[in-house]
Parts: C-alpha cells; sequence; structure tokens
C-alpha cells in the first residue's frame, strides 16, 4: 500500500466470517486487505471435527479453516499478519493502527475479532493453566491420555470436547450447573451413549487444587443442595461460552450488557462504514454457518457503502460534443 492510499475495504479477522467477507469483498471488486494476527480460522482450527457446516458430513477444524483461507486467497485477498491496536472512525475515512506502528485508512471496516473462553474464576485456574486446566481439548487432550478429566459446561463446545477427550482418557465427568444439558439432541445423545462419560449433575467447581506442579483434584458444590465435597482428576477443561473480544471496538459503537456490538439486519454497526460479525456480533445462534453468513452480509452491505459514497463524490460526468 502507498503512503496515501485509501482501502476500500478492511476486515480485522481471519476467521469463517471474516475469510467469507474477503470472498464477497474480492468477488466486488472492492480494495480490500484482511488483517489477522494469528492463523486464518479462528476457533475453528481448534475443533477436532466439524459436523454442522452444508454439505460436509465430517471434516477437520484444521483443514475447513484452511481452505476458508485458500479460498479467500485464491482471488487475490491480501493477509496482513499484523495485530490491530486501535480503531478510529472518521467523517470520510476510517483509521486503523497496527502494532508495528503502521496507519492503514479505509472507507469501510468489518470488525470480526471474535472471543475468548470464558473463565470460571475460582481458586487455582489461573495458577494451574498449562498445568491441568485447559480451554482446548483438541490443543491438550494428548497429555490426558489414560488419565481422568472434568469438562465444564452444559453446551454444544463442552459436549464436543468431552466426547473427543473420551476417546483418549480414562474417564471422563461432565460438570454441569443445571439438571439438563443445553447441548444439540445428537451430542446429548452420544454422550449418554458413551460409557466413558459421566455428567455431574446440578454441580459447579468452587476450587481447583494442585500437587507436584501439576491437578490433583477439584473441589465441587451442588447447586440444589449446596453440599460440597471434592474428586481426584488429572484435567480441567473448561467450556462455558465465550467473551466478546471487543478491546479495539471504538467507543461509538453500540455493545449490550455482556459487550455483544449491536448492529442491524446488514451488520452495521451505530457508525456508519464499520460492521461486526461472528462471535463479535449480538445474536442469536453463534455458529461457523452463522459467522459466515455475518461476513456475506458485512461485504456486500459494505460493497454498496463504498459504491454510494464514490458516486455521490465523483464528478458529474460531461460528454463530449
Amino acid at each position: 500500500m502507498t503512503p496515501k492510499q485509501i482501502y476500500d475495504l478492511i476486515i480485522i479477522g481471519g476467521g469463517p466470517g471474516g475469510l467469507t467477507a474477503g470472498i464477497y469483498a474480492m468477488r466486488a471488486a472492492l480494495n480490500t486487505v484482511l488483517i489477522e494476527k494469528g492463523v486464518p480460522g479462528g476457533q475453528v482450527t481448534m475443533s477436532d471435527e466439524v459436523e454442522n457446516w452444508p454439505g460436509t458430513v465430517h471434516i477437520g477444524g484444521a483443514e475447513l479453516s484452511m481452505q476458508f483461507a485458500s479460498h479467500a486467497q485464491s482471488y487475490g485477498l491480501e493477509v496482513l499478519a499484523r495485530e490491530v491496536t486501535s480503531v478510529e472512525p472518521g467523517l470520510d475515512v476510517h483509521t486503523v493502527r497496527l502494532d508495528n506502528g503502521d496507519s492503514l485508512k479505509t472507507h469501510a471496516l468489518v470488525l470480526g475479532t471474535g472471543g475468548y473462553p470464558r473463565k470460571l474464576a475460582i481458586p487455582g485456574e489461573d495458577d494451574n493453566y498449562g498445568k491441568g486446566v485447559s480451554y482446548c481439548a483438541v490443543c491438550d487432550g494428548f497429555f490426558f491420555r489414560n488419565k481422568t478429566v472434568v469438562v465444564v459446561g452444559g453446551g454444544d463446545s463442552a459436549t464436543e470436547e468431552a466426547l473427543y477427550l473420551a476417546k483418549l482418557a480414562k474417564k471422563v465427568f461432565i460438570a454441569h450447573r443445571r439438571d439438563a444439558l443445553r447441548a444439540s439432541m445428537l451430542l446429548q445423545q452420544r454422550v449418554k451413549a458413551d460409557c466413558n462419560i459421566e455428567v455431574l449433575w446440578n454441580t459447579v467447581l468452587t476450587a481447583i487444587e494442585a500437587e507436584d506442579g501439576g491437578v490433583a483434584r477439584v473441589q465441587l458444590k451442588d447447586t440444589v443442595t449446596g453440599q460440597q465435597r471434592e474428586m481426584p482428576t488429572d484435567g480441567v477443561f473448561v467450556f462455558i461460552g465465550f467473551v466478546p473480544n471487543n478491546g479495539i471496538v471504538p467507543a461509538g459503537v453500540k455493545r449490550n450488557t455482556e459487550g455483544y456490538v449491536i448492529t442491524d439486519r446488514r451488520c452495521q454497526t451505530a457508525i456508519d462504514g464499520i460492521y461486526a460479525i461472528g462471535d463479535l456480533r449480538e445474536k442469536y445462534a453463534r455458529q461457523i454457518v452463522t459467522a459466515a453468513a455475518d461476513g456475506c452480509t458485512a461485504a456486500l452491505a459494505a460493497a454498496h457503502y463504498v459504491e454510494t459514497k464514490k458516486a455521490a463524490s465523483a464528478d458529474t460526468c460531461v460528454l463530449p460534443e
């Protein structure tokens, strides 16, 4: 990019939503750059197996992420491996500042920064991170082969990870604060059918304790009776949702009480030309397919916005006599 060049669109985040936005932006002939500080694919890369991407019965998360990235780059999408430190909205163009001191200008901006795992916020969790406490079964499950682990959560992510761990661990306990799982019925049926998994109903963890440099036990509490007990375990895997990664979201963008960005049906925020997609955006379902749909919607909306803006500022065409 030349110093005075202004992009039509900058996409921040290379998850399914951001990469899909890149595909549609390039197809709309927008001068676009996607900025991603890590590996393209987002949270999908940490999934052992994806079974709900339409048209594909089974596919590894890393493989699906590679397909997204390859598809986007086949159109010539520019991908910049940097971290964004701030976004500064402007009346005419928006400014994106990078960790190396550079700044980029753009007419439109798609925020697809996703989220990060929500923590239990209990004693021993932070101290034992990497020593038995994990937020990714695919990343760390190998280290718990033939051992006992506790999975915390009751949604799709928790059950999917528990099923993955059940193939490696000696025993998997799912600790869920309620008396029924929130996961899809298909996943619930698989959990019930797996003799290596046991669900601890109405149960929360109150502390994680270690011995000899690794997790040794957890303290449990019954949410109905209040009774407390301890249980030995070699590992704790936490899957209780995500927190939106909204650190660079400009102050003028509206958010709900949980920090998710509020948008209209076009994924546009309260600031013209700035869009939010995927796990950053307030919405009902957080799935790969809905993130991709957001990316499509935002890119098409951004294309219309940029085209309208350029047409309004263009000089009137004068036909030769």
